[in-house]
């Protein structure tokens, strides 16, 4: 067997995991994009979040790292 065909696929993630319910509604488990605005997430890269659609990069402070930032 190759080794292309023993790796395995990574699954996609679905919108779904962007969002957290509770008792008091909805929670988004990401930070919007200041540019785009509302509706577009910026990707956690550990030391910074990453705009996929305008490219806008925002740096976490230093010692934050695995901690979400609050809005």
């Amino acid at each position: 067997m190759s080794d292309e065909a023993s790796k395995k696929k990574k699954k996609e993630k679905g919108v779904y995991t962007y969002y957290k319910v509770t008792e008091e509604g909805l929670v988004r488990t990401r930070i919007f994009c200041e540019r785009c605005g509302p509706g577009y997430f910026m990707a956690d890269h550990g030391d910074r979040y990453t705009c996929g659609h305008c490219g806008f990069t925002r740096y976490k402070p230093a010692g934050a790292e695995g901690k979400t930032m609050e809005e």
